[in-house]
């Protein structure tokens, strides 16, 4: 019989593949499988095999590895609201100096791997006056790279002709020549009188686009998407797909829920479900009846296997459903520029 592996001890050197593993197994099931979900498949591949080779973790061990997580997070959400500095000053309050240092390094490190990292660093107001005046193509590529929040600011900043050809550009950009997004992010470098190198990677596409226009006002929203449809009805289709999927729902308020489930008959609701998070049935069940609530369990206790396909389909018609109620007013849904108008 083979030997027990030796315990993880927090004073070795551990790299960044294990330490996401430790991380993994320190959280509860469900949160672990939600962060796996949003992994790339190789990354799930080698995580998974990490966890796999592991056995024992000492408890500090753990404790340091998720604690220096926590402070990672931290301090990246400080460099978004207020760059190096801000991050800099508040981390210095609430960590010792030499972890704060620490963390601080390693953020920065990050920072500077991005293509067009030093405009991160400027708020969006500057930003827009900025960049307002480039090429349609140089502000996609810009709008590509940096976070959504801030990419959406500067969307909604520019006028509505520029708009549609910026999103019309993002939304069709695969991989970039990273000779051509050095000399452009040398151009602006320059004359903010800062040059910062980069490597290639994979920008753009729809998904850039709707998660741009998700953050962005209904107003802006329906603006470039309508002005898109003539022209390109298809891909406009695909944003509104991504901006607003199933499990989106549970963004919607209770009313909303109610308005919704009028449309919607038990057997499709069910189907439907079968594949939903607890949080989402937590969300639907309480704007139902006791008894509507029982019979729909008893439908997906008792409907078997079923295709996937099916399901998703069920739950697009319920998209649609809830997307054309939103477009007509009747339910507000949080995030997407609903809590910005003003209800009298």
């Amino acid at each position: 019989m083979a030997a027990n592996k030796p315990a993880i001890e927090p004073s070795e050197e551990l790299n960044g593949l294990r330490k996401a593993a430790i991380l993994l197994l320190s959280l509860d099931v469900e949160t672990s499988a939600k962060v796996m979900k949003l992994l790339p498949r190789n990354a799930v591949e080698d995580v998974t095999r990490e966890i796999a080779s592991m056995e024992v973790v000492e408890q500090k061990a753990a404790n340091l590895i998720v604690n220096e997580f926590y402070n990672l997070a931290l301090a990246q959400r400080f460099v978004e609201q207020g760059g190096m500095q801000y991050a800099s000053a508040l981390l210095q309050k609430s960590l010792d100096r030499d972890e704060a240092s620490k963390i601080l390094q390693q953020i920065e490190h990050q920072v500077n791997q991005q293509p067009f990292a030093f405009l991160q660093k400027t708020d969006s107001e500057n930003l827009l006056t900025f960049i307002q005046d480039e090429h349609p193509q140089t502000i996609a590529l810009v709008l590509a790279h940096i976070p959504s929040t801030k990419a959406s600011e500067i969307l909604v900043g520019l006028p509505p002709a520029k708009q549609i050809e910026v999103v019309s550009r993002i939304a069709n950009m695969e991989q970039t020549n990273p000779e051509v997004i050095r000399e452009v992010e040398e151009g602006l470098a320059n004359r903010l009188s800062g040059v910062v190198s980069q490597t290639l990677q994979k920008v753009g596409g729809v998904e850039a686009v709707a998660e741009m226009l998700n953050l962005a006002d209904r107003s802006t929203e329906k603006n470039i998407l309508e002005a898109l449809e003539t022209e390109a009805p298809d891909l406009v289709e695909q944003i509104r797909r991504l901006m607003f999927v199933f499990e989106d729902i549970i963004l919607v308020n209770d009313k909303g829920i109610q308005s919704i489930l009028k449309e919607i008959d038990n057997d499709e609701l069910a189907l439907a479900l079968k594949t939903a998070s607890e949080e989402l049935k937590d969300k639907i069940f309480r704007n139902m009846s006791e008894r509507a609530v029982q019979l729909i369990r008893e439908d997906m206790e008792y409907m078997g296997p079923v295709r996937i396909s099916d399901v998703e389909a069920a739950q697009q018609r319920i998209v649609d459903i809830a997307r054309r109620l939103e477009d007509a007013g009747e339910i507000i849904i949080a995030g997407r520029g609903g809590e910005k108008e003003i209800i009298v």
